[in-house]
């Protein structure tokens, strides 16, 4: 019970950093293509980076039971890998969802989000504490 109840305040901790990052994310991009006029890929890809960085330092202060002994260059190499992967998820699902199915960008973003949100709190937890509870 006791790991049940840890595990879901910490999904409470991972969604509002996520919630958090995610207004980082979607209002950038939105910036970046209504005011600067870039593409919106090239706007999601700016955001998306911008809030991953966000993410990774808000993770390891109020999420994720760091591993003390392992460096923390090795493991933001790690975390920037993985979001390098979750990055190419939103790009290619941004792409699709927008370019080929025709949805406004703004409605794209945020279903991709919730799909990649998903791959995020996997893969960085079994990175940042190297299992699952």
């Amino acid at each position: 019970m006791k790991r049940i109840k840890a595990l879901i305040g910490q999904m409470f901790r991972f969604g509002m950093t996520g919630g958090i990052c995610f207004l980082i994310d979607y209002f950038l991009m939105v910036i970046l293509t209504e005011f600067f006029g870039l593409y919106y890929l090239i706007s999601s890809i700016i955001s998306f980076s911008i809030s991953t960085i966000v993410n990774y330092l808000l993770s390891l202060h109020f999420v994720f039971d760091s591993n003390n002994t392992t460096r923390k260059w090795k493991e933001f190499t790690e975390f920037a890998l993985l979001s390098g992967i979750g990055l190419g998820f939103n790009t290619l699902l941004m792409w699709l969802f927008t370019s080929r199915a025709g949805w406004h960008y703004m409605i794209s973003k945020i279903i991709v989000t919730a799909i990649v949100m998903i791959y995020n709190f996997i893969s960085r937890k079994l990175l940042l504490e190297r299992t699952i509870r």
